[in-house]
């Protein structure tokens, strides 16, 4: 563990949801590692809601070409699970239970930046379940999806 990744979760002790997540966009605290290998930034927090945005390249490409699926997947269960826990008090987590994706269009190598929104559908005592989606930037819909998180109190 870094001593950047070590202080987020030292703050997830102490800090809410939300505020964990603002001070990751303001450089407070360091993110998900995944999201350097995979060029996703988190870039919006709100109460039940998230935005991260995110690079193609040919670093993401399937055997066809095309940006792989794996990549779209997981920015949708990175926002939904975000939206989640922009919803949760300090020490309180969350681990997904499921994550369902719908592909309607397919993502180019050179199609740039594309808009993930994550938003709670229903914030449940026991089970949160959430939804994402993926944008191009001229607001195309490339993939939707839902998750299913289940929330996970302190231990001790």
């Amino acid at each position: 563990m870094t001593a950047a990744s070590s202080a987020t979760a030292a703050a997830f002790a102490t800090m809410t949801g939300r505020d964990l997540l603002q001070a990751v966009i303001d450089g407070q605290l360091k993110g998900a590692s995944i999201a350097d290998s995979l060029t996703f930034e988190l870039v919006e927090v709100g109460d039940g809601f998230v935005a991260f945005e995110g690079q193609t390249g040919p670093h993401l490409l399937n055997p066809a070409g095309m940006v792989h699926g794996g990549w779209c997947l997981t920015l949708i269960d990175s926002a939904a699970g975000c939206a989640a826990h922009s919803t949760l008090p300090a020490g309180v987590g969350y681990s997904t239970l499921e994550t369902k994706v719908n592909f309607v269009r397919p993502i180019a190598v050179d199609m740039g930046r594309v808009r993930c929104e994550g938003r709670v559908i229903n914030p449940g005592r026991q089970i949160i379940t959430a939804e994402g989606t993926v944008k191009d930037a001229a607001g195309r819909l490339l993939a939707h999806g839902t998750s299913t998180l289940m929330i996970l109190q302190p231990r001790g």
